[in-house]
């Protein structure tokens, strides 16, 4: 009787989890089937996995994010998922919960933020809230303000890079100059140059501290690791 209430609250049947990680994947499955009353879970270990089966036409109900996966780091893969997600709301669950993180994931289109430490009765409560048409976030953590026009125009610039692209920008914004992201990434500088001038075309700008604000107007570099050097 419990479980048939729990399942009416939620109203989810069909969930998208994108993570890496096969046992929290499977933990979390056995949560959102068994206590949350979700039927159907398909999983994800890459974006372009997770991307490719909306594509093809796939509609969970929701959506749950982490937002470290191999090929794609930080708000960039909650911008491009947001774009083609449809009406499902997203539901970043990340191991990093401070406040500029979550406040960042949920100006992007998250519809909630659940720390992966949490227990089975914080899913479950986030699931009740976002189900009925709310926005969960941590305990303790208040709304995070508005986003302005300013930064939906640079999150949506953003959205336009490729994952190289992507972390070619976070090195720039960590002060990298071209020879060194070439020396880190293995890759010829000329091939460098050729993606910086590709990425300040995609974000119209013409310089790279352009470049470098406008990421940061998106919080984009905060919600990146930092970059790992060459051995």
């Amino acid at each position: 009787m419990a479980q048939e209430k729990l399942q009416a609250e939620t109203a989810f049947r069909h969930a998208l989890v994108i993570d890496d990680h096969p046992l929290f994947c499977d933990a979390l499955g056995l949560t959102l089937r068994h206590f949350a009353g979700i039927e159907r879970i398909d999983t994800a270990d890459r974006l372009e996995a997770a991307l490719a089966r909306l594509g093809a036409g796939e509609k969970p109900d929701v959506i749950l994010l982490d937002l470290h996966l191999p090929d794609v780091s930080g708000l960039d893969g909650l911008v491009r998922l947001r774009r083609v997600a449809g009406s499902a709301p997203i539901v970043v669950v990340s191991s990093l919960a401070d406040r500029q993180v979550v406040s960042a994931a949920i100006r992007a289109g998250a519809r909630g933020f659940v720390p992966k430490h949490s227990d089975r009765e914080v899913f479950l409560t986030a699931f009740r809230i976002i189900a009925a048409g709310g926005l969960y976030l941590p305990e303790g953590m208040d709304l995070p303000d508005a986003p302005g026009r300013g930064y939906e125009d640079a999150l949506d610039r953003l959205a336009q890079l490729t994952p190289q692209q992507a972390t070619i920008l976070h090195r720039i914004c960590c002060g990298a100059m071209n020879k060194q992201i070439a020396y880190d990434l293995s890759i010829a500088e000329t091939t460098v140059k050729a993606h910086v001038t590709s990425i300040m075309r995609k974000l119209g700008v013409q310089t790279r501290t352009q470049a470098v604000l406008l990421a940061k107007e998106a919080s984009f570099g905060n919600m990146l690791p930092d970059p790992p050097l060459r051995q």
